[in-house]
């Protein structure tokens, strides 16, 4: 288990938390800019959480692809993990 992966759990656990927040929001017919804010926050929280994930990705699983002589697999990884955060 990566070092970061307790970071990402208390992350995720977070944005658990703010998606239940998001449905009593809407269940308490909350005012709509409030509740697009903590949307944006729960997106916000969605894409760190990414941004961490690939961080260790390629720290770690690509390097040791490519010490592997994986080269073709680490490139093809890292370009299919570009072009979904480019969607």
């Amino acid at each position: 288990m990566h070092t970061n992966n307790a970071k990402i759990v208390r992350r995720l656990q977070i944005i658990e938390g703010q998606v239940r927040g998001l449905r009593e929001m809407i269940e308490k017919e909350t005012y709509c800019v409030d509740i697009i804010t903590q949307s944006s926050a729960v997106k916000q929280g969605l894409s760190n959480v990414e941004n961490m994930l690939l961080e260790q990705h390629l720290s770690h699983c690509v390097v040791d692809q490519i010490k592997s002589g994986a080269t073709k697999k680490a490139v093809d990884e890292v370009l299919k993990v570009y072009k979904l955060k480019r969607k």
